[in-house]
C-alpha cells in the first residue's frame, strides 16, 4: 500500500555517510526506514515528519551552477518534542552522541541541539507547564 504524503512535513538533510545516518534516526530518535538507496539515500519517517538522507552521491550533492556543493551541518534543524529533556540527554549521552550545547531554559520550554553523524542540527525540546 503507498503512504499518503500530503500530509507530512517533507525535509532533506545532506549526510556524508547514509548508513550512519539511518542507525542514528532509526536506532536513537525513533524514525523508522521507509527506504534506502544507500549509499546514496534513504527516506526515514517519525509520525508526520518525512526526513529525506542524502549523501554526497545523490541528485542533491550535485554541485550548483556556480560550483558551491551541498554539505551537512549549519543551523536550520528539526525539532522534536520529548516528554523529560534530561532523562533523553542522559540516554543519548550514554549512547556516545554529540550535543552542541547544554540544556537551556526559556519562557517555552527546554531545549538542546543534538548532532547527527554529518553535524546537522536536531533540536530536543521539552515545553514548559
Amino acid at each position: 500500500m503507498a503512504e499518503d504524503f500530503t500530509d507530512m512535513v517533507h525535509v532533506r538533510y545532506m549526510v556524508d555517510d547514509v548508513e550512519a545516518a539511518i542507525e542514528f534516526y532509526t536506532k536513537h530518535l525513533g524514525f523508522r526506514l521507509r527506504m534506502s538507496a544507500a549509499p546514496a539515500f534513504a527516506d526515514v519517517l517519525r509520525g508526520k515528519l518525512r526526513l529525506l538522507l542524502s549523501g554526497p552521491s545523490s541528485s542533491a550533492g550535485r554541485p550548483m551552477p556556480d560550483g558551491a556543493k551541498p554539505v551537512p551541518g549549519g543551523w536550520n534543524r528539526i525539532h522534536l518534542p520529548v516528554e523529560d529533556i534530561a532523562a533523553e540527554v542522559d540516554r543519548l549521552r550514554a549512547a556516545g552522541l554529540t550535543f552542541r550545547n547544554d540544556i537551556v531554559s526559556g519562557p517555552g520550554g527546554k531545549q538542546i541541539l543534538l548532532e547527527d553523524p554529518a553535524g546537522n542540527v536536531v533540536e530536543l525540546f521539552e515545553p514548559a507547564g
